[in-house]
């Protein structure tokens, strides 16, 4: 299967799953439970909110993860404070990176957006370097728009 049709299978089991439900915790809940399972070697999948001026963990899956990330700082808290997506080939070398699992090598960060304003964002982990591309990248942002259409309602 291609990423395109990869992601368009994901995109339709996300909205299916999210499409009755207006928690966002319970649907960020299954989202990431969704992506987890999706991808070989992803070893963490889920969202921080933001909080104030420090993103705070939301549902995941994975290792144990930090609780509290200072937005402008890491990968998720750079996404939020450039509120643009964050694309990470080998994180080792992302000036700041907060190693929350050591296993992890790559990164993606999509904001999610309510009222015009971040109010999280969506991570994901890889252990392989370079794991993600710009299609991965827009694959998930497709998902995210899910997302804030549901938060929208």
């Amino acid at each position: 299967m291609d990423k395109t049709d990869f992601y368009q299978s994901m995109l339709g089991q996300v909205e299916a799953i999210i499409s009755d439900e207006n928690d966002m915790i319970a649907n960020m809940a299954n989202i990431s439970a969704i992506l987890f399972n999706a991808f070989d070697d992803v070893n963490w999948a889920g969202f921080y909110r933001l909080n104030k001026n420090e993103l705070v963990l939301g549902p995941f899956q994975g290792q144990v993860a930090c609780i509290r990330i200072p937005v402008g700082r890491g990968v998720c808290g750079t996404a939020v404070s450039e509120q643009r997506i964050q694309l990470v080939a080998d994180v080792h070398q992302f000036e700041g990176h907060i190693a929350c699992d050591a296993a992890s090598n790559s990164e993606v960060v999509i904001p999610i957006y309510h009222q015009g304003n971040v109010i999280a964002v969506l991570d994901i982990d890889s252990v392989t370097k370079g794991y993600f591309d710009q299609e991965d990248a827009q694959g998930l942002q497709a998902i995210v728009h899910a997302f804030e259409k549901q938060l929208a309602l």
